[in-house]
């Protein structure tokens, strides 16, 4: 049998999920991934004149990855930026029906955009897009976007629905 997790990974489990844990994981590989090789590619440039081929489009696809399933996360946590002038001016019983409202309207959104991303990369499919020096393939890079958002809308949406629909408790 295995031992719970402790201290600060049995916070981050109760507070993001497993999912959300694993979400983390892997952005924060794909963000040390980025900076090693960010790191390497400027020694080997200023060093030893030999930069490494394709750094640059390695980094902006490990920085697009990042961004797109950092999304997950940071709706399980609800992080999204949110501007609230007005809500300190609500009477409390509005605030659940205001969070489900926000949440279906950030929920559209992000499926609007998770669709716009998926033609965008059944475009790029269509011509064999990919870049320019190591030639690999751009769509899959979009629809993986594509999917992230569609993710995260559903995340968006589903979180406060949840809360709104539970039962109260004592």
């Amino acid at each position: 049998m295995s031992k719970p997790p402790s201290g600060n990974a049995l916070s981050a489990v109760q507070t993001l999920g497993r999912s959300g844990v694993t979400l983390a994981i892997i952005g924060a590989i794909m963000l040390v991934a980025m900076m090693g090789l960010t790191v390497f590619d400027v020694i080997g440039r200023y060093l030893f004149n030999s930069p490494i081929k394709g750094a640059a489009e390695l980094t902006e696809i490990l920085l697009c990855a990042v961004i797109f399933l950092g999304l997950g996360a940071v709706s399980l946590r609800e992080d999204h930026v949110t501007v609230d002038l007005l809500v300190d001016y609500m009477p409390a019983w509005v605030h659940p029906i205001r969070q489900v409202l926000t949440g279906l309207f950030s929920g559209v959104i992000l499926c609007v955009v998770g669709w716009r991303l998926w033609v965008y990369a059944d475009q790029i499919g269509g011509y064999n897009g990919s870049t320019t020096n190591l030639s690999i393939p751009i769509a899959p890079l979009g629809y993986f976007c594509a999917i992230c958002t569609v993710v995260g809308a559903l995340i968006t949406v589903a979180i406060p629905l949840k809360r709104f629909f539970a039962p109260p408790t004592a």
